[in-house]
């Protein structure tokens, strides 16, 4: 009976080995479940800011995040903070998995020898990011119109159909180049700062109990700068899915928004986003991190 028995975990020991992209495909689902159901609210907000119909004379005081988020509670009730959190799964278990796989893939290929520089760290996270984001682009659009409040939409199949239907194909590729703009430098840059961040840490702190701790502020360091950053390309990827008839081009959107709100237009929404891509990331960076280590594999 124990010399059956024997083989069996060597067996599953040799898959798990002959698949470790599937395995960071896992971690990388799981910790982006986490993150979504905690920061969509923020998301929500961050959309409302930036697609609201400003018709309200000079002067009159600008609507802000506090407002947005207090009058989705009053008109949709609580969880109408999390309308829109149906296509946000359906966008971000996969999408997190697929960016983590690419992730772990390109970093194995390229670099299993050693740590990338800054300026690698930028391509590999900027590589992973642009395969992830056109995969799930589609469902980023039915998302980011859930979230608007324009559209009624019952379900993300019927949302699918709907603008298959209506406007086309093509319309769920609406803002690919502002989408790109915005993931792709956002994920080199904060792929650089938190590989930097960490490599500057003594030995003491890196191989101690608060290593969770520690992972988590220097992603919400790398997630601050990275967020900024592309908080503009945020702005002109809202518009262009949101309202897809009035811009034909990255241009149209970009000419728009500087026209009627100045470079201030550019920052709108600023303050939700970036509290939610910063904790969204540190929290999905600290979650991957922890389940690779505890699966033998090094992120």
């Amino acid at each position: 009976m124990q010399e059956k028995k024997d083989p069996q975990p060597k067996s599953a020991s040799s898959l798990g080995k002959a698949h470790p992209a599937l395995k960071a495909f896992m971690c990388g689902s799981l910790s982006g479940t986490c993150s979504t159901l905690l920061f969509q609210p923020l998301d929500l907000v961050k959309t409302r800011l930036q697609t609201l119909q400003n018709n309200m004379h000079p002067g009159a005081p600008k609507v802000g995040m506090i407002t947005v988020f207090l009058n989705v509670i009053r008109t949709e009730k609580l969880f109408g903070l999390w309308k829109g959190v149906s296509p946000s799964f359906m966008r971000c278990i996969p999408g997190v998995g697929i960016y983590f796989s690419t992730f772990y893939s390109l970093k194995q290929h390229y670099f299993e020898d050693g740590s990338p520089s800054a300026g690698e760290a930028v391509l590999l996270g900027a590589g992973a990011r642009c395969v992830a984001g056109v995969a799930m682009l589609p469902i980023t659009v039915i998302k980011t119109r859930f979230e608007s409040g324009r559209y009624n939409y019952v379900s993300v199949a019927g949302a699918l159909k709907s603008v298959c239907q209506n406007e086309g194909p093509r319309a769920l590729y609406s803002g690919l180049t502002a989408t790109l703009l915005r993931d792709a430098p956002f994920s080199g840059i904060y792929v650089m700062f938190y590989s930097q961040a960490k490599k500057a840490l003594p030995q003491e702190i890196s191989s101690s109990s608060f290593v969770p701790l520690v992972n988590f502020g220097c992603g919400v360091v790398a997630g601050i700068l990275a967020s900024l950053a592309t908080q503009p390309a945020d702005v002109i990827k809202t518009h262009m899915q949101v309202s897809p008839a009035l811009y034909r081009k990255t241009s149209d959107a970009l000419r728009h928004v500087y026209a009627k709100h100045g470079l201030s237009g550019f920052f709108r929404g600023a303050v939700p986003r970036s509290l939610r891509r910063t904790l969204m990331a540190a929290m999905a960076w600290t979650v991957y991190e922890q389940l690779m280590a505890h699966m033998g594999l090094k992120s």
